[in-house]
């Protein structure tokens, strides 16, 4: 049996099954959620997660807009490229190429997470040219701060030994365990969530992907570029984030002084799955000036 999470058993009650597709582009295989009409909003989740990641908040937008949310590469069931396509540039590459194969144009790009890097790489390469980019908890500063380059290899040398991803899987394989990982972020998701992600975290192909993303991630260019950045930029900050510090919203408005930090209170890194009414009305409210609250 495939390494690699199969459509007929992970896939077979996939939240929003019906807006599915899968096609080819870039040179791998895609899962993309396609719904609704009208403004393009591009939903990006983040390392180890996939388009399950969106499961509440795309019902809400789809009728106000065009959602695409794809699995992104080496993630859920979209297939695995090679290291350079793990890479942020090359990543963002592979996204754009899906977006031209769908004929659409974003007009929101939002990106949970690592998916919020991927974003903005695909904004300052000129792959898409939003009104606004929204980070949802945002992993933009690197890892381990001023010893990020240690914490590189050691990603890549753990991807290195081929036994590593059967490892993390035969933990996460036990429900508990994916539930206390998730608990670990600071929030709180119902049963099916933690069932969803669980399902994926028992695939070493699924989280080699994100082990692979990781050891091939290098954020110092991005805050380098990020200063030239056209779109706005909307700071979206979970308070009971514990992945990603709250503070770090703020050392990335110290790179880019008009980017504006929005925080909800008492949601961790998964706020847009605690709430994603509010994740849908703050998207919305972004996308329709009109349909704000006076």
């Amino acid at each position: 049996m495939s390494d690699r999470p199969a459509w007929p058993i992970e896939g077979r009650d996939w939240p929003n099954r019906e807006c599915s597709r899968f096609l080819r582009a870039g040179g791998i295989d895609w899962h993309v959620q396609v719904a609704g009409q009208g403004p393009v909003v591009l939903l990006l989740h983040g390392t180890a997660a996939a388009t399950h990641s969106w499961r509440d908040v795309l019902p809400l937008l789809a009728p106000h807009a065009t959602v695409v949310a794809p699995d992104l590469p080496g993630h859920g069931f979209t297939g695995m490229p090679g290291d350079p396509g793990l890479a942020l540039p090359g990543m963002a590459r592979l996204v754009e190429a899906l977006l031209a194969t769908l004929e659409v144009k974003p007009d929101l790009v939002v990106g949970h997470s690592a998916g919020a890097a991927v974003a903005l790489r695909m904004v300052l390469d000129g792959r898409v040219a939003p009104r606004c980019v929204v980070s949802l908890n945002g992993a933009l500063t690197p890892l381990g701060g001023e010893h990020a380059a240690f914490f590189t290899r050691a990603a890549r040398l753990l991807v290195g030994l081929p036994f590593v991803p059967k490892l993390f899987a035969w933990r996460a394989a036990n429900r508990e365990v994916a539930e206390r990982l998730l608990r670990d972020t600071g929030s709180h998701i119902d049963a099916r969530g933690v069932d969803l992600y669980a399902r994926l975290f028992r695939r070493a192909g699924h989280l080699s992907g994100a082990l692979r993303m990781m050891a091939n991630w290098d954020l110092r260019p991005l805050l380098r570029d990020l200063p030239r950045l056209a779109p706005d930029l909307l700071l979206v900050v979970g308070a009971n984030d514990r992945t990603i510090p709250p503070a770090k919203a703020r050392r990335v408005q110290e790179i880019l002084p008009r980017a504006r930090i929005e925080t909800l209170p008492g949601l961790g890194h998964l706020a847009h799955e605690e709430r994603p009414d509010l994740t849908a009305a703050l998207l919305l409210r972004l996308l329709q000036p009109e349909m704000a609250e006076p």
